[in-house]
């Protein structure tokens, strides 16, 4: 009969409990007995740990300063980011009322609370941060849905929706506000629900005003911050989704004539558990709080390359990568059609990248129209997934991206990359999972090395690999 939770545990287990006890109260007393003659340079170590991306590391020094020093703001405020950043959403609350509340004139506290608001579906939290930051129009939106609880969801548990196409990006069908269907394409580097401005008016939107978004290229564009009453997709509809409006009916070239009335960005696949399964040409939506993901998720944890990532700002999914064997993070942006990787001039240089000069290119980005140059990276990893001679293009990675969120994004990864995987993004587990269709399988958009083989590029990758942490302000 198996032993009740009551009953006491053996020697040995008790003597390992005590011992692991003393570890940690140990390890506790150790950063509450900081010198205050220590604080400063244990700060300066502690932020250059989180500008490496080393945000473990980084944690456990900022919590030894905010234990030694409860009012100190900056250990506060990074403590809440590296919550953020781990999607650990009651953490980074407290940390980040923590540091708001020590400085009340913080925007960049601010910003980051409204973040974790949103993400928590708290929107009238969110707005009174976001107008504290300075941020009025997209205040505006959030209060808008005071009323209208967003992302409500009226359907099946889970809902497969075919692809119209899958190359160069994932098309299929959706309908706005009891629309006809229309097409709209999956980018997780777009963030909000993206609808075209003339498409808008058709349908009614909710229009609040206008802020400004950075694309490819670092080209500048005016976003309109909107709202819908209802998107219906397969089975599902879902009601009160925010959105954003910028043309997309230009990209209708790049999609082969078809017409583009929008785009699926991240924060809409934020609230499921969502698969774009590029062999099978289907996006697979699953509600996050369904009760049937535990057998979903065995199935992935046996049958995928399991990476972790981060979420950094309102929709840059970041995780470890590789290049020609340097590791670095890169951001998991699939909206690059038809291609596998773009990068920062360092990034190119760094792995001895060749760009062959005299074939420049004009591609469009969001931001209006760029020039670029195709490339070959010889290897290319997102943790254990690895492929040789990927098609990349240099001069549209955004030059601002590269030290946006205080730590180095070195590259994009792509369409090209995932297009031989069922790539689930899990925002609970804060986990991507690349299911090849066949095992080996070798990417068919570029040649060489198969893909899902360890490699000695992986062993490298796993300091870089995010970590859980439970830790709270005291």
């Amino acid at each position: 009969m198996k032993a009740k939770s009551s009953e006491l545990p053996s020697a040995g287990t008790f003597n390992s409990a005590c011992a692991a006890a003393l570890a940690f109260f140990t390890a506790v007393a150790c950063t509450h007995h900081l010198r205050p003659s220590a604080i400063e340079p244990e700060l300066s170590a502690a932020d250059k740990l989180f500008s490496a991306a080393q945000f473990a590391e980084a944690r456990e020094r900022y919590l030894a300063v905010a234990n030694a020093d409860a009012s100190n703001f900056r250990a506060s405020l990074r403590l809440g980011e590296i919550a953020l950043l781990g999607n650990r959403l009651d953490d980074a609350q407290r940390w980040l009322v923590q540091a708001s509340t020590l400085d009340p004139s913080s925007s960049e506290a601010m910003r980051l609370l409204a973040e974790a608001h949103y993400r928590s579906l708290a929107f009238d939290k969110s707005a009174r941060c976001l107008r504290r930051a300075g941020s009025q129009v997209v205040a505006s939106k959030l209060e808008y849905f005071a009323s209208r609880p967003p992302y409500q969801v009226d359907g099946p548990q889970e809902i497969h929706v075919k692809f119209i196409s899958t190359d160069p990006l994932p098309l299929l069908a959706v309908r706005v506000n009891r629309s006809a269907e229309v097409n709209f394409f999956i980018d997780t580097g777009a963030s909000e629900i993206v609808v075209d401005p003339e498409f808008a008016s058709e349908i009614g939107a909710m229009k609040f005003g206008t802020t400004e978004g950075t694309f490819a290229g670092d080209k500048k564009a005016d976003v309109i911050q909107g709202a819908v009453d209802s998107i219906a997709i397969g089975e599902w509809q879902v009601r009160n989704v925010p959105i954003h409006l910028l043309a997309t009916r230009r990209f209708s070239g790049i999609l082969r004539g078809k017409r583009v009335d929008g785009i699926i960005g991240t924060r809409f696949l934020y609230q499921f558990i969502s698969t774009i399964d590029y062999p099978n040409g289907e996006l697979v939506l699953r509600q996050a709080k369904s009760s049937d993901l535990s057998n979903f998720r065995s199935q992935l944890d046996s049958s995928s390359i399991a990476v972790p990532f981060w979420l950094a700002g309102d929709h840059f999914i970041v995780a470890p990568g590789a290049v020609n064997g340097n590791p670095l993070i890169l951001f998991v942006d699939t909206g690059l059609a038809g291609m596998g990787f773009t990068a920062p001039v360092s990034t190119l240089q760094a792995a001895a990248i060749d760009i062959p000069q005299g074939q420049a290119m004009e591609g469009l980005g969001g931001g209006g129209r760029v020039s670029a140059i195709p490339f070959i990276v010889h290897q290319l990893a997102l943790g254990g997934a690895t492929a040789g001679n990927v098609q990349g293009l240099a001069g549209v990675f955004p030059a601002s991206l590269e030290n946006k969120f205080g730590f180095r994004i070195g590259g994009l990864i792509s369409h090209a990359f995932f297009r031989p995987y069922s790539l689930t993004i899990d925002f609970a587990r804060m986990r991507l999972y690349l299911t090849p269709q066949v095992q080996g399988v070798t990417n068919p958009a570029v040649s060489g090395c198969p893909l899902g083989e360890p490699t000695t590029t992986v062993s490298r990758l796993a300091s870089m690999a995010p970590r859980p942490s439970t830790a709270a302000p005291k």
